[in-house]
């Protein structure tokens, strides 16, 4: 897997200076569009992105926001309905219905009275959560470079450990045996590229520079704004698209997590904006309401800017090779490519995460991982901006 930094003013919520604004118009904000209380959390004006990304005809982006908009909204109340019988939740994209696992067939009914659908699944939530965490004890940094990661995956109850089309081998047989002792575990064949963060060199466009590395703006919060933790560690200055002095990380995590954040100096200030690089209007940010596993979402970053895919799975632990783990990460299938580092994951006006890394590009596709935003809030203590 490729670590993706490059770019900083890239993803979503923008620092701004007062002289940059005045003296490089081509890099002003578009015109934000309002958005109304009960609007859906997936807008309508990222259909064009999603037409061009899934395939989807207008009429086809327009019934899939409004019926993953309705899923993520009953995602809090059918899990209340489910209580300690909760085995996590996902949206059929084929049916467009929530569908919420259950370990107890008793609680079925109650679900299903919120709207959404029921399946019998072997293990709560909790249960499989304490199994990804004892998988990931057990693994140590010591994983074989065939082994692109591991998530849990709720339907079946197990921890899937992905690895690299026809390299299985005794080390990789011997990996799976010894985290097997953590419980259900099963193999399966992923991507023969391995993943890597998306770090680039210092290129042209609208970067924040660290060093020699250009990494993307996740999401403002009060104060400064969250990015990739493999951008740069704690004491780093950051320099703007200008050139100028920014900010300085005052927090970073990698490997392990994959999350930073930059105080910025005084001149800049924060935005709860997202770019939409003229592909769609320039988003407000509102909030950071997770959305389910099956749902759409959309990463702006510097270098490929606007892309949306499929949210394809949660707490997953990635391998990005040399003893460099990243746990709890959430798996979509949206592009991205080096400088595309830090930059933001959102759905409709909720923010999602910040961009780590994946395998492939733009050009023909693959797989992107990103740091949940909630997450890096926690952390820190720190507030996210919104309008």
């Amino acid at each position: 897997m490729k670590l993706i930094a490059a770019a900083v003013l890239v993803a979503s919520a923008v620092a701004v200076p007062t002289q940059a604004v005045a003296a490089a118009p081509d890099h002003q904000a578009a015109p934000v569009q309002q958005a109304g209380p009960d609007q859906q959390l997936a807008v309508p004006q990222q259909a064009t992105a999603m037409q061009t990304d899934l395939g989807l005809t207008e009429q086809q982006v327009k019934e899939r926001l409004k019926a993953e908009s309705a899923a993520s909204k009953l995602v809090p109340i059918a899990q209340r309905a489910a209580g300690a019988a909760f085995g996590g939740v996902w949206y059929d994209a084929a049916r467009e219905r929530l569908v919420v696992g259950v370990t107890n067939p008793a609680a079925a009914a109650a679900v299903r009275a919120t709207g959404a659908e029921a399946a019998v699944v072997p293990a709560t939530a909790k249960q499989l959560d304490q199994r990804k965490a004892a998988v990931d004890k057990l693994a140590g940094k010591a994983v074989p470079a065939a082994v692109s990661g591991w998530t849990a995956d709720p339907r079946t109850g197990s921890v899937v450990v992905n690895v690299q089309a026809g390299k299985r081998s005794q080390a990789v047989d011997a990996f799976v045996a010894k985290v097997s002792k953590a419980g259900a575990v099963t193999v399966r064949e992923v991507a023969t590229q391995a993943p890597r963060t998306f770090a680039a060199g210092t290129v042209g466009g609208d970067p924040y520079y660290t060093g020699n590395v250009r990494c993307s703006i996740g999401f403002s919060v009060h104060g400064g704004y969250v990015t990739a933790g493999h951008c740069s560690g704690a004491g780093a200055r950051t320099r703007g698209w200008d050139g100028s002095a920014q900010g300085v990380f005052r927090g970073s995590s990698f490997p392990g997590n994959d999350y930073a954040w930059v105080q910025i100096d005084s001149g800049w200030w924060t935005v709860p904006v997202v770019l939409g690089w003229g592909q769609t209007s320039d988003r407000l940010v509102r909030g950071s309401w997770e959305a389910p596993v099956g749902t759409s979402v959309c990463r702006s970053g510097s270098t490929t800017h606007w892309h949306c895919g499929t949210i394809l799975a949660k707490n997953e632990t990635v391998n990005y090779g040399n003893g460099r783990l990243f746990y709890g990460a959430t798996k979509t299938n949206v592009c991205a490519e080096g400088g595309d580092s830090g930059g933001s994951f959102i759905t409709g006006d909720q923010a999602q995460g910040v961009t780590s890394g994946g395998w492939g590009n733009c050009s023909s596709g693959g797989e992107t991982w990103f740091q949940p935003v909630n997450e890096i809030l926690g952390a820190y203590g720190l507030t996210l901006h919104t309008a």
